[in-house]
């Protein structure tokens, strides 16, 4: 942890990344923590010069100086410019736009153009709750309203708001979902990011489901932070987590680097009697990465299989009489990972208490669980391995589970464990992956 900067990468396909220099070094007012950018098409900030249209960064300063000395003031939105796709930023003369109104906790700015105003909408997490905000022109902002003093979980201080419209699959209904982060309270300990859905009318968000109800992104205890890409072509809702918690996050056995992405994944939103939820699947590029073409079967022996792994399985409830089941990575170290289903309890788990290294941490060797959201008689397992990650996206990606571990060697053998029974597979695939780094 040290002075934040902005750093900066490009991709067309979210997997493969060219790093450029960094974006936004801390100045005067302070560090440069979490922000959005976004296009300015319409040119309303009056910043364009030249033939391309103007990113505008929006993002949180946090003043060191300011937070030492006790204030409530040190964090406040300040904004950046690039007419050159990003790859030179000017810092606006006018920063900060929005002051500290007296706020320990007033940051992460993600804003997006409401066409049915017509104005530039910006979520603002404060504390315990989020604050919306409005402008014309990206410099002058207004309060507008808050939402989630008495509503979702709060464990934690909220983080990393954001805000945007998803059509509700096999329907004409569109609803707003808005993403939340908590610091703690996450279902299986520590960080996570919440969900609710309703209904955006340019000033209030307007919660759908009672107040109490709890939805999560992810049930395991690394995806955090996450949000959305705007203007994503075919209207696709693309997301992509920060894989760690704040349980462990400064202390994890790494060397060069600390902390990694998610694979980005899609949000979609399903709705189920009168409840909404937001599933979660991987972008349909990650097939690109498969070494093998034509899948294997995972079996009860024991067979090597790589640590870069995707597997697909697909079980007919109706038919298997082996309802719970595992799938073990190991290596031969007589460490493992497993991931799969408890038909006791309708839950799915990742267990990481033998998967290698714990000790830097007093709750990071765990059982991670994670409830079953449909009673679908054929279940859907989507795996992706890592060397120290897993993310697990079942049931069309309703139920979904990321964690990771850090093994003294590389997982590099798999195996089916089940009860005594059968399981009656309709897909039983898996693929070795190429790296992207």
């Amino acid at each position: 942890w040290g002075p934040m900067h902005w750093g900066h990468a490009v991709s067309k396909d979210l997997l493969h990344w060219q790093h450029l220099p960094i974006a936004l070094y801390p100045d005067s007012l302070g560090y440069i923590f979490s922000g959005s950018v976004v296009v300015d098409t319409k040119n309303s900030s009056g910043f364009k010069d030249g033939a391309e249209d103007p990113l505008v960064a929006i993002f949180t300063y946090h003043n060191m100086a300011g937070e030492k000395a006790g204030t409530r003031n040190f964090q406040t939105q300040g904004l950046a410019y690039s007419t050159d796709k990003g790859r030179h930023w000017t810092k606006y003369s006018g920063n900060p736009v929005i002051k500290n109104p007296g706020n320990k906790d007033f940051r992460d700015p993600k804003v997006f153009w409401h066409e049915p105003t017509r104005h530039w909408i910006m979520s603002l997490a404060v504390g315990d709750r989020i604050q919306f905000y409005h402008s014309t022109d990206l410099k002058d902002w207004s309060l507008t309203s808050d939402f989630g003093i008495k509503e979702g979980s709060h464990g934690g201080v909220w983080e990393c708001p954001d805000l945007f419209p998803l059509a509700v699959e096999g329907s004409t209904e569109t609803k707003w979902v808005l993403i939340v982060s908590i610091g703690n309270g996450a279902p299986n300990g520590g960080s996570g990011t919440q969900y609710f859905v309703g209904d955006f009318d340019g000033r209030n968000f307007v919660n759908a489901q009672p107040a109490n109800t709890e939805r999560w992104i992810d049930y395991g205890t690394d995806n955090y932070a996450g949000v959305t890409w705007s203007n994503v072509p075919d209207d696709k809702r693309l997301f992509l987590g920060w894989m760690s918690n704040w349980q462990y996050a400064r202390d994890v056995p790494t060397e060069k680097w600390r902390s990694a992405m998610t694979l980005p994944r899609q949000l979609r939103l399903v709705k189920t009697g009168d409840k909404y939820f937001v599933s979660s699947v991987p972008v349909t590029g990650l097939k690109n990465t498969r070494v093998n073409q034509k899948p294997h079967a995972i079996t009860t022996t024991i067979f090597t299989a790589g640590p870069l792994a995707e597997i697909i399985l697909e079980v007919d409830g109706q038919k298997t009489t082996s309802p719970s089941f595992a799938i073990e990575l190991l290596n031969d170290k007589s460490e493992k990972i497993t991931v799969g289903y408890n038909d006791s309890n309708h839950t799915y788990f990742i267990d990481r208490t033998q998967a290698g290294s714990t000790s830097f941490s007093p709750v990071f060797a765990a059982r991670e669980t994670a409830p079953r959201l449909t009673d679908a008689k054929i279940m859907k397992l989507h795996i992706f391995t890592d060397r120290s990650s897993i993310e697990v996206f079942a049931d069309d990606g309703l139920t979904c589970l990321t964690a990771i571990y850090f093994p003294s060697a590389d997982f590099t053998k798999m195996r089916l464990v089940k009860d005594t029974g059968e399981i009656v597979f309709l897909k039983n695939e898996w693929y070795g992956l190429k790296s992207v780094w």
